[in-house]
């Protein structure tokens, strides 16, 4: 079992949990995920904590392969008002921030949010470790060469599993170094991989569990489903159900998805199975 801390609340991951993803943002990759209108927002947030959503995780900007980037003034502008809706009325709710900006996290971790999600693991902003320290938050640190807009230009590899397994190890030694307790690893699927490689990974998925953190995997709705499928994201639901349950199989603990009540039917199935 792992516990997750922030210095008020404790979240336990003694069996896999699912997080909802809620981008107020304009160009997210997948439309039926793009919130921009906090009420829009907040009424999609109690959907999904209604569905059994355990954690929420909200995003001010896309980090699709080749968006464009947002400063830390504009993410925050465009989370601030959700963040202090969510707060106020599911005040149990335990909400992550997806930012890659110190600043953001700061503002977000003092405005109540539990934990922090950064694509960068804490490379793209080197106020970001100190911050979260500081804070005391859980931290999800996830593997990306590059940033989105370069992302795709950068997957060679010789073994991409062994490369991803070795890196998330650095960056954990180094969160811990810095003060950073409890860490969510992420392997980065469709963050500088190619299709294969993704699929590589998943296949090989238990192999992180030498890192001995909880696994976060998110794969919901993304390009190396829905191209291997020939459909479009809006098409991508039952692949992306079927990934979690490999996902599952394999040892992930957090799922970050999209659709909150069929991830959950995986994981309820996942538990009767075993």
């Amino acid at each position: 079992m792992f516990t997750l801390r922030n210095k008020e609340r404790t979240l336990c991951v003694d069996k896999p949990l699912v997080m909802g993803i809620l981008n107020s943002t304009p160009d997210s990759f997948y439309k039926g995920s793009r919130f921009m209108q906090t009420e829009q927002l907040v009424r999609q947030a109690a959907h999904m904590l209604e569905q059994g959503a355990a954690l929420l995780d909200i995003g001010g900007q896309s980090t699709r392969p080749g968006s464009d980037r947002v400063s830390a003034e504009e993410e925050w502008d465009r989370i601030k008002n959700a963040i202090h809706e969510l707060t106020r009325r599911f005040p149990q709710a335990f909400l992550s921030v997806d930012t890659y900006h110190g600043e953001v996290a700061r503002r977000a971790l003092e405005a109540g949010v539990f934990m922090i999600n950064d694509i960068s693991a804490g490379e793209m902003d080197p106020s970001m470790i100190g911050i979260v320290a500081a804070g005391q938050a859980p931290f999800v640190i996830m593997h990306m060469r590059g940033n989105p807009t370069t992302m795709q230009e950068n997957t060679q590899y010789q073994q991409v599993t062994n490369e991803v397994v070795h890196y998330l190890q650095s960056r954990v030694a180094h969160c811990v170094q810095a003060g950073i307790s409890d860490i969510v690893i992420d392997p980065g699927i469709g963050f500088s991989k190619t299709i294969d490689q993704n699929f590589q990974l998943l296949s090989e998925l238990e192999q992180f569990s030498v890192i001995k953190r909880p696994l976060l995997l998110g794969v919901s709705r993304k390009s190396f489903i829905y191209k291997t499928l020939d459909i479009t994201p809006e098409e991508a639901l039952n692949g992306s159900t079927f990934m979690h349950a490999i996902g599952l199989h394999k040892g992930a603990l957090l799922l970050r998805v999209h659709d909150v009540k069929e991830a959950v039917e995986a994981v309820r199935l996942h538990e009767k199975l075993h």
